[in-house]
Parts: C-alpha cells; sequence; structure tokens
C-alpha cells in the first residue's frame, strides 16, 4: 500500500508527508455568519446547521484568533505539546465578511507561531474576485486550502435541503481555484433525505471529474433544534444503517483518484444533541469497521478510478 498502514490516502498521511511530521487542526471561530442565515439568501439556512454553523468543536468567537489558538493547542497539549498546526476556520461561511475584516483574521492566524498552513470553510457563492485575489495572496505564501459544502449533486436535494446555489454556482468556482492552484476539499453527506445510494455515489464521480484536491465524507446528523430534526419527525425519513453506510464509504473509496486527499471519513456529534443516527456516537467502532471492511472486501483507493463514465 502506497499509504503507509491506510488503505486510503488520508490527511494525516499526506500531512506527514508534506512537513516531516505529524500536524493537528485547530478549530476556529472568525465570527461570521452565513447569507442562508441573515436574511440575504434566507434566514432558515441549510436544513442540517446547527446554531453553531456546524462547528460544535471550534472555539470560541468572544475570543481572539490567537486566543482560540492558544485555547486550542492547550487541549492537545498532552498529546501534542510541541508540533505544528493547520489554523481552520470552520464554521458557517469564511470568507463572508469585509475584505479587511477577512485578511485581518486569517493573519493574525498565520502570526501565531505554530500555524503553518489554512483551511477555509465557506460556500461557492460567497468568494468574489478580490476574496479570490486574497486567497491567491495567500495561497503563495502559506500552505492553504479552501473547503467548499458541496453536499450534494443533485438540483432537487439541493433545495429540500436550502442550500441556496446551483450546482454551476460550484462549477465555475471549482474552475476559478484550479486556475489559482488553490486546493479545493469538497464536503459531501451521505444520507441525506430520500437519497439512494446511486445518487450519492453520482456525486462523489462528480468530484472526481472534477478534479478537487480532497474530500470529506459526512454521515447525515440529525441534531437538536434544526429544520432537518422536523423533517425527520414529519416524515421519517430512512437513516442509514452502520453496514449502509460502511458499504457506501468502500464503494466511494473504489471510484476516487489515488492522490485525491480523504479528511473525513464520518463526522463528530455530540451527544446532547445528536437525535440520530446514535451508532455514530462510537466513532472509534466506526472507523475500526471501516478498515475491516476495507480490508476483507480488498478495497484500495482509486481501485475503480478509470473505469469512471
Amino acid at each position: 500500500m502506497r499509504w503507509g498502514e491506510k488503505r486510503y490516502n488520508s490527511l494525516n498521511y499526506f500531512l506527514r508527508k508534506k512537513f516531516g511530521e505529524k500536524v493537528y487542526k485547530v478549530s476556529l471561530d472568525g465570527g461570521f455568519t452565513c447569507p442562508n442565515r441573515d436574511g440575504t439568501l434566507s434566514k432558515k439556512g441549510c436544513i442540517f446547521c446547527s446554531e453553531s454553523g456546524s462547528g460544535e468543536f471550534a472555539g470560541s468567537r468572544k475570543k481572539s484568533i490567537t486566543d482560540q489558538i492558544e485555547e486550542q493547542l492547550e487541549l492537545i497539549s498532552k498529546k501534542f505539546p510541541h508540533g505544528n498546526v493547520i489554523a481552520y476556520f470552520q464554521n458557517f461561511t469564511s470568507t463572508y465578511g469585509d475584505l479587511e475584516y477577512l485578511k485581518k483574521k486569517y493573519e493574525e492566524a498565520l502570526s501565531h507561531p505554530r500555524v503553518v498552513g489554512l483551511a477555509i470553510a465557506t460556500r461557492p457563492d460567497c468568494i468574489d474576485d478580490s476574496i479570490l485575489d486574497l486567497l491567491e495572496e495567500l495561497n503563495n505564501k502559506t500552505f492553504l486550502w479552501i473547503e467548499l459544502g458541496l453536499q450534494t449533486t443533485d438540483e432537487k436535494t439541493a433545495v429540500e435541503i436550502n442550500r441556496g446555489w446551483k450546482l454551476q454556482v460550484f462549477d465555475d468556482m471549482i474552475e476559478k481555484l484550479n486556475n489559482k492552484n488553490i486546493k479545493v476539499v469538497a464536503h459531501i453527506i451521505l444520507g441525506l433525505p430520500n437519497e439512494s445510494p446511486k445518487t450519492m455515489l453520482t456525486s462523489i464521480k462528480y468530484i472526481v471529474n472534477k478534479k478537487v484536491w480532497g474530500v470529506k465524507f459526512h454521515l447525515l446528523h440529525i441534531i437538536q433544534n434544526t429544520n432537518l430534526e422536523k423533517l425527520y419527525i414529519e416524515t421519517n425519513f430512512h437513516i442509514l444503517t452502520k453496514e449502509e453506510y460502511i458499504d457506501l464509504i468502500g464503494k466511494s473509496i473504489k471510484i476516487l483518484d489515488k492522490d485525491m486527499v480523504i479528511h473525513r471519513l464520518t463526522g463528530d456529534g455530540s451527544r446532547e444533541t445528536l437525535i440520530e443516527p446514535r451508532w455514530s456516537l462510537d466513532k472509534r467502532n466506526v472507523l475500526n469497521s471501516i478498515e475491516k471492511h476495507l480490508k476483507e472486501n480488498n478495497i484500495l483507493q482509486g481501485d475503480k478510478y478509470e473505469k469512471i463514465t
């Protein structure tokens, strides 16, 4: 296997190879909101998004970026006392703001002596030309990747989850970012209401053909006080079983480009706010089960890549 002990190209493997040591991410709250929440597009947000903008483990926006980094470093100090980190602007839409405000937040993160790069989570409809120029500038002086929440390529599902933009918006932004050699990580949610396995795998094939640098797989989490919770109560739509999810992950890994970096195989849920699926709370067991499935079925990343049509 070409990725150490794994059967796929994990982010941990990639960062160790690039930096010569383990590199952690520290999750930060830049104080952003989202056009899908502030009324620009909607006030409802994406149907699955939590009150924290899907940043349950990020720092507190009441603190400075520097203080958040220090706080996060303290949390991992026993197992990671001295190494370098990626500053990850995680929740809400982290390019949605005034250009000078963005510069200030990003530069403050980069000024920390243990920060060796930036990861910025955002939407493809929230990067205008001036922000694109700023990202290009950052990309030229530090290690950078941009995370875009694609979630699905199915336009009907996109409307139902209140994503707020059409697939063409993602197409256009991928092209712009690729032209500037800025790495892109696409988020895909497996288990969205009424999506079939075929629909989900179509989304995977799409990001492969778009040559994105990395992917984050998310298991759909139904969180308290979200519109998704209301929909689940009303319709009782199918929730993926552990076995179904693992099978989908295996099929997805098969069709990825061998060089694509897998940033996540499943998401983290808060025990206090997660409604379903409760089996996902034992994340270590889920990851071990995925590894077992890959080994037992002799699945390696890229096995079926050449056969994508």
